[in-house]
């Protein structure tokens, strides 16, 4: 285990951690009384928030990918938006556009501009991967900087400002994968899988009746916001920011650069190395510790472990190491080597 760190979270911080892990109850609670297990799902959703991040969501239709995002932003009191993405979907069509009005009064003319979906709270890019990449790209300021541009004027989005894509890995006709840039931008890339029996048989049961379940806000917008800082200011000992660093570190292929020594054994690593085109850059590394972040204070610490990084380090990578041709031949998929590059580097 890592050396605690002395809390820096004053008593009214830890009131606050206090409180979301009985509102991470209560929501959890709520969410419930519509969608049906997806516990790891939700989790990854409520870390994300609270770290200003955003979420890929992977998952064939009819896992309730949607109605997730939609029940949650219900629970968080959020402005909901979804963008059904098309092929003929324009960029204009997310940002918003300018346009040309007359004045009344002066009967001059002036262009207004009129906001586009991506100004809310909570936006569902739904199936994002049936878009172009200009379209797409369109999500991409917005994602990093919370601001729009639209002609020579930028906008600024209010916080929260939370994305959830869906992508569906099933059909690809029709499709245009993400690029790495886009990618990059989103913090966890969550599979959603099929339920057990047991929990298909109470999605049935309930969808399949009069059931109309009213859902109750458990945050508030003001909440959130406190949260999200409070966040930032949960302690982390310096060899569990050591850790996270080797560990994305490990997922680079190639010499180590001058300087830097690479964590784990040498042929470990280069049996790693050998399907992997290129790893993680440093904003992985970044998100390791701002989940790590999350998840500690969702239960109850004021401090990381080294425990939290490696709970949050499959959906950190598995969408930022690009694999070759070698892990294709050899059926490996990117959780299978994230989970052996967390057997290799060691904790110090």
């Amino acid at each position: 285990m890592a050396e605690p760190v002395s809390p820096a979270l004053s008593s009214s911080d830890a009131d606050a951690v206090g409180r979301l892990r009985d509102a991470r109850n209560r929501l959890k609670a709520e969410i419930a009384k519509v969608v049906v297990g997806q516990d790891v799902v939700l989790d990854s959703l409520l870390m994300a928030l609270l770290c200003r991040g955003h979420v890929l969501m992977l998952g064939v239709p009819g896992l309730g990918k949607t109605l997730m995002a939609r029940v949650l932003a219900r629970t968080l009191d959020l402005e909901f938006k979804r963008i059904q993405f098309t092929p003929d979907l324009m960029p204009s069509d997310i940002t918003g556009t300018d346009i040309i009005e007359e004045d009344p009064e002066t009967g001059r003319r002036k262009l207004e501009f009129f906001a586009g979906p991506l100004f809310t709270n909570f936006l569902l890019a739904d199936e994002i991967n049936r878009t172009p990449p200009k379209t797409q790209a369109a999500l991409l300021q917005a994602m990093q900087e919370l601001e729009v541009s639209v002609g020579r004027k930028s906008y600024r989005l209010e916080p929260p400002f939370f994305v959830v894509a869906t992508q569906n890995p099933v059909e690809q006709e029709g499709t245009y994968p993400l690029p790495e840039a886009q990618l990059d931008r989103f913090m966890f890339n969550v599979p959603v899988t099929y339920p057990t029996p047991d929990e298909e048989v109470a999605i049935v049961k309930n969808t399949t009746a009069n059931l109309n379940p009213e859902i109750q806000p458990v945050l508030k917008l003001a909440e959130i916001l406190k949260l999200q800082e409070l966040v930032r200011g949960v302690p982390v000992a310096d060899a569990v920011v050591r850790y996270a660093v080797n560990l994305v570190g490990a997922s680079r292929p190639g010499p180590a650069e001058s300087g830097q020594s690479r964590p784990g054994s040498n042929v470990a690593r280069e049996k790693i190395h050998k399907f992997i085109t290129y790893g993680g850059s440093p904003r992985a590394s970044q998100y390791l510790i701002l989940g790590a972040k999350a998840r500690a204070i969702l239960n109850g610490r004021f401090h990381v472990d080294f425990a939290d990084v490696q709970h949050v380090a499959v959906a950190v990578l598995r969408h930022r190491l690009v694999l070759n041709f070698h892990a294709r031949a050899e059926g490996l998929s990117a959780d299978d080597l994230v989970k052996r590059l967390l057997d290799v580097v060691p904790q110090r």
